[in-house]
């Protein structure tokens, strides 16, 4: 069935980059405004309901163990900037970096409308963006980290492009724990349960591994799948 005129999709920015097309829409208007990222096709988020891209820091978070010294996070995927906004909105966070591979995205967030999103958190010195492949910055980077929080696919089963499939192989999970500290944590957010890539987790050395349910107002629950780096 057709969307209504009214809630039928505006195409407000398209660009071809190295990795495929990446679009920009909006639906509604006012205060129902929902923006949507697009990648070669494929839904990827919207600005709906951030509740689990929210969530997905605070499972980090809480699953470290730091004492009194606040922790480092590097964010793989800038998105619609959900996570960025809320990892600067407290100071939980020392330091908060975020790798983004699509220029196209990064403009958005600092000239275009999501930065209604992520302005306050641009402006914050505690924050940076790299326009960077994530799996070439997990190879090459000296930085460490105490939590990597991953939101660049649909999960580790539903990649966005084929080559982000290696990010959640054994070898892209080692290169997850090069950056982690000893005892630091990778969150990953699925839009569905892996049981398969918690399997992967345990083989690569990860410990406590788990699945956390983060449930919405609407639809299927999405998923954030922890593991703590090994000491």
């Amino acid at each position: 069935m057709p969307f209504p005129a009214s809630d039928a999709p505006v195409t407000l920015d398209r660009r071809e980059g190295p990795f495929g097309e990446v679009v920009l829409r909006r639906r509604g208007n006012g205060d129902a405004t929902v923006h949507e990222i697009i990648a070669n096709g494929c839904f990827l988020m919207d600005t709906s309901d951030g509740r689990s891209e929210r969530l997905l820091v605070d499972a980090a978070h809480d699953a470290l163990e730091t004492g009194n010294v606040a922790p480092s996070v590097l964010i793989g995927g800038l998105g619609v900037g959900f996570s960025l906004a809320h990892a600067a909105a407290g100071k939980q966070w020392r330091r908060i970096t975020v790798v983004e591979r699509e220029q196209a995205i990064i403009d958005w967030h600092r000239s275009g409308p999501l930065a209604a999103i992520s302005g306050e958190a641009l402006a914050d010195p505690r924050c940076v963006i790299l326009h960077t492949d994530l799996v070439a910055y997990l190879r090459t980077t000296d930085d460490r980290y105490d939590a990597l929080c991953l939101d660049i696919d649909n999960g580790p089963d539903w990649t966005v492009t084929e080559d982000n499939a290696e990010l959640y192989s054994p070898a892209g999970l080692a290169a997850c724990q090069r950056v982690l500290r000893p005892g630091g944590v990778l969150a990953v957010w699925s839009a569905q349960p892996s049981p398969a890539f918690e399997d992967a987790l345990r083989n690569a050395g990860f410990t406590g591994v788990r699945t956390e349910e983060i449930r919405l107002a609407r639809g299927v629950p999405d998923m954030v799948h922890l593991g703590v780096s090994p000491a």
